[in-house]
């Protein structure tokens, strides 16, 4: 028995695709920890691995499958999609980068807006997707956050960010950056209508999402072990001269400093949502 794969060289026999026993792709996982979790027992708890409690990244559809009430929500804004408005090229042309990553992700950009309830409150969640493009601001990002906004203050609604992304998109240059301002203008028309604005800071949250609205919110929240910071650690290091202290730009060090309120486990988000926002939303 030992010696059958020689003979089923020897003779010419495979065996098709279909018909082999492998472990399907994906039905595993190993957390950094090296801790492997069976992926529906994972699923079953919010993609949070419970041998050592690792938050395996997730997108928009797994994030308001978890909060929204039986995963049932409306999408809004689903139409509005990047385009290369520079003719920008840096290894390849981004128009052929985007028609990729929208092939392969079957998003059209990096942050999707939903509304419907959370706990039977109801409210509009904006949720990034990392996958499209490392979550990078974008005009068509700003623009989503923009309209879904303005459904909140229509609908006096209270309003949730989930952050996750490497930070502005270098493929829009200023066009990016301009949307760090036009996104502060309408948090700050959604403030004077009374309306709450929560943001929930998921692994990595950096660049120009940190240093604007993943920090002006009214409730910031992260979820353990989640790296926040603007710079990442190496240039930083590099740039003072110094050693940086343990731990630094995690949730946990940022909550320390004050610049977090809560560490909220996604196991915990909805209801914890759903309390803050019954605490603390003021109806205009």
């Amino acid at each position: 028995m030992a010696f059958d794969w020689f003979k089923r060289k020897a003779k010419n026999i495979t065996t098709s695709t279909d018909e082999k026993k492998d472990v399907p792709k994906g039905l595993w996982h190993q957390t950094p920890s090296g801790k492997v979790v069976e992926h529906d027992e994972l699923k079953r708890n919010n993609y949070v691995s419970p041998e050592d409690g690792f938050h395996v990244r997730i997108g928009s559809a797994e994030f308001f499958d978890i909060l929204f009430d039986g995963g049932k929500f409306t999408e809004l804004d689903a139409n509005v999609e990047s385009i290369d408005i520079l003719n920008f090229k840096d290894t390849k042309p981004y128009k052929d980068r985007l028609k990729e990553v929208k092939a392969k992700t079957k998003l059209t950009d990096s942050i999707r807006n939903a509304v419907g309830t959370v706990k039977g409150t109801e409210m509009v969640v904006s949720c990034m997707d990392f996958a499209f493009i490392g979550g990078s601001l974008g005009s068509v990002m700003g623009e989503k956050i923009r309209r879904a906004i303005d459904y909140c203050i229509e609908h006096k609604l209270p309003y949730m960010i989930i952050c996750q992304s490497g930070g502005a998109r270098m493929q829009e240059a200023t066009y990016s950056l301009m949307q760090l301002a036009k996104v502060q203008a309408k948090l700050a028309q959604l403030s004077e209508a009374g309306l709450l604005y929560i943001a929930y800071l998921c692994d990595p949250t950096f660049g120009g999402i940190t240093a604007s609205f993943a920090m002006t919110a009214d409730i910031i929240m992260a979820e353990p072990g989640a790296l926040i910071g603007f710079a990442g650690p190496r240039v930083i290091r590099e740039t003072i001269g110094r050693d940086l202290p343990e731990g630094f730009q995690t949730s946990e060090f940022l909550q320390e400093k004050g610049f977090v309120d809560f560490i909220v486990k996604r196991t915990e988000i909805q209801d914890t949502v759903a309390k803050t926002v019954n605490l603390l939303a003021v109806k205009a």
